[in-house]
């Protein structure tokens, strides 16, 4: 029976979405890839201790986990991660071939028997990492990326393109390991082979940039030694980023280039779709793909402006078909196999699943890790995307939340609470999809505005390098911007606006927090608070000279990184606020929340930092979301004189 509306304060708002069923359902499925004909994947698993599952869609459409608990399928190259497993389709069943979080070895396993080490353990710093595997079997070798630390350093480190035997004679023995290059570059992204074999392409780039600034596309002959050898730039360089790259069936090189101001797709350096579209994106992880070649010669894509839709583009044309679907954004992880694509998507009324297109027939569907609703889905969010006016007139984008119940409306008159979510990256985006997160606080009558300020992805480079050394002043005031428009157009109420984010959101969350005075409180997750600990030595290798660009050049402006500081500004802060922070953090460490809170220490300021032993950057156990998103309640009731239905633990602030 329908429940008859009625009148109750924002916040108050009883809602079946508690925090176990958003902890339930954080993650995404991941590293899509074709097996035979098997589709697989990995997904998480947050009530497992938050291990990454490898799954697979067998030909009766089942779906079931390929390697039981404890096995974690997930790198930590570049600490972000990359590709973790590959798998080849035999008479016997699979070869697969995977990274196992916790030591980080490369594992062989077939049905039947159990996961054998292929790489050895270093007793050397962070020691031995791979990702991107590729089995290659004529020669007896899994072909990936090697991430090795020669020191006890962050910065001591080196990468390079290798081949780990697969009889298991690296094991033990790090010198049976061939490397293919040498240590040319710092980052080096994994060769892809030309359809005869002969030829490789990879990606490489060097401090102080990232892989948004700029790259070089690289390509090596394949020796009859099975090393590389003619290295030779074809594409990109310091001003020009190559997000990926692969071969057509007939052996052109494809890429994706920044060249023309926006991602576009490349053959051989002829555009193939030029639009003022993103048909890539940063590149976080190792192996994200956009885009993935068929045998027929045409090209799966990710593509749009803003959100990223699956399409389908003709290279002798030009023109896009895009997939019909309820889905609006795709994550970027592709695979092809013959007429077939399987992607990952989502929309505002579903979450992340497996998708099949089927380019014969243009049909697509979900395959696995279907969304299915476990609560009504009329409690869920109706959002929309807007943009707003930020300062000197320059475009914002954001997608709002307004709160949202079936059966509650407030009283006359009553403006609702509004949280600002600040994204991490900073280089990097917000999609806007069903997130039961979101959904916890705009049941029960707390609006969320998702900021997608100047520095993001998704726009074009233009929009991307609105941040370029303006970290700390562009994101702020873009957020405010958000802020100050809801509260002004009679959307939000004024008093009672929040902000949280982690890792980069996080800078932006306490940067907004001492700089502002626009928000009553805010939520900081895993945060950056002293830029000047927070640079080579003391962070991990990939960010390590991020502030360059963020920034400005460490030598140049010292007093930047001193001003920009939100440690620099904790005498200013007054509102209430709530830290979160893994004690195994190695990109923020623990160290950044401590000594901020020295600086506050007897200023009077009611706050709570909670720890959690066993987490990294970014949390991913049910309990330890759980626990932050009840205290996050907690935190904004208290402020905003809120009594949510029901009561959540409450949070012991201190001054």
């Amino acid at each position: 029976m329908e429940e008859q509306m009625q009148t109750q304060p924002y916040g108050s708002w009883p809602s079946p979405i508690d925090a176990a069923l958003a902890a339930a359902h954080d993650g995404q499925p991941e590293w899509v890839g074709y097996v035979g004909d098997e589709v697989w994947w990995t997904e998480p698993r947050p009530a497992e201790g938050g291990r990454r599952a490898l799954v697979r869609r067998t030909a009766d459409g089942r779906e079931e986990p390929v390697l039981p608990a404890p096995w974690n399928v997930r790198s930590r190259v570049i600490e972000y991660g990359g590709r973790p497993w590959t798998a080849v389709a035999g008479d016997g069943g699979p070869l697969v071939v995977f990274t196992h979080f916790a030591d980080q070895r490369l594992y062989r396993w077939e049905p039947g028997g159990e996961p054998r080490p292929l790489t050895p353990v270093s007793p050397v710093g962070d020691g031995l990492r791979w990702a991107e595997p590729r089995v290659d079997l004529a020669r007896g070798e899994v072909w990936c990326v090697l991430e090795e630390y020669t020191g006890d350093g962050p910065d001591d480190v080196r990468r390079v393109l290798a081949a780990v035997p697969l009889d298991g004679s690296a094991a033990e023995d790090r010198a049976a390991v061939r490397e293919l290059t040498g240590a040319r570059h710092r980052f080096v992204t994994a060769a892809r082979l030309s359809p005869d074999g002969r030829r490789a392409a990879w990606l490489a780039w060097d401090h102080p940039r990232m892989p948004w600034d700029g790259t070089e596309l690289l390509v090596g002959e394949v020796g009859e030694d099975g090393l590389l050898h003619e290295v030779r730039t074809v594409a990109g360089g310091p001003e020009e980023a190559v997000a990926q790259a692969d071969w057509s069936a007939d052996g052109g090189l494809l890429f994706a280039s920044d060249r023309s101001g926006w991602w576009n797709l490349y053959r051989d350096g002829t555009p193939l779709c030029p639009r003022e579209e993103e048909f890539a994106g940063p590149l976080w992880k190792l192996g994200l793909r956009w885009f993935a070649p068929l045998d027929n010669g045409l090209i799966a894509v990710l593509h749009g402006r803003g959100p990223a839709v699956l399409g389908i583009l003709d290279p002798e044309s030009g023109e896009v078909v895009d997939a019909a679907g309820p889905w609006t954004e795709f994550a970027p992880t592709l695979a092809a196999h013959g007429e077939r694509v399987v992607a990952v998507g989502a929309s505002p009324r579903t979450g992340y699943e497996v998708v099949e297109l089927d380019t014969g027939t243009g049909r697509a569907r979900a395959i696995g890790a279907r969304h299915r609703d476990t609560v009504d889905p009329a409690y869920y969010p109706r959002p929309t995307a807007r943009t707003f006016t930020g300062p000197g007139g320059r475009e914002v984008h954001a997608h709002v939340y307004p709160p949202h119940h079936p059966a509650r409306t407030a009283p006359d008159g009553e403006l609702p609470p509004y949280v600002i979510w600040a994204h991490g990256g900073p280089t990097s985006r917000v999609p806007l999809v069903l997130d039961l997160e979101i959904a916890y606080f705009t049941s029960r009558g707390i609006g969320v505005a998702e900021v997608n300020y100047g520095g993001s992805t998704g726009y074009g480079r233009a929009y991307r390098e609105r941040l370029r050394e303006q970290w700390g002043v562009v994101d702020v005031e873009d957020c405010a911007a958000v802020a100050r428009a809801l509260a002004e157009e009679g959307t939000a109420d004024p008093d009672r606006l929040a902000i949280r984010g982690g890792s980069a959101g996080g800078w932006t969350t306490a940067a907004s927090l001492t700089t502002t005075g626009l928000y009553a409180c805010g939520t900081i997750s895993y945060p950056i608070f002293d830029l000047a600990t927070w640079g080579p030595g003391d962070t991990h290798d990939f960010e390590s000279r991020y502030l360059e660009s963020l920034v400005g050049p460490r030598a140049e402006v010292p007093e930047r990184y001193a001003e920009r500081s939100p440690t620099t500004h904790a005498h200013r802060l007054t509102a209430p606020f709530l830290l979160l922070q893994g004690l195994d953090d190695v990109i923020c460490p623990p160290a950044q929340c401590e000594r901020f809170l020295a600086r506050l220490r007897g200023r009077g300021v009611p706050h709570a930092y909670l720890t959690f032993a066993g987490e990294g950057h970014g949390f991913r156990r049910a309990d330890t979301i759980v626990r932050a998103l009840e205290a996050e309640l907690s935190l904004y009731a208290q402020v905003f004189g809120l009594a949510p239905t029901p009561a959540v633990p409450k949070l012991e602030l201190v001054t």
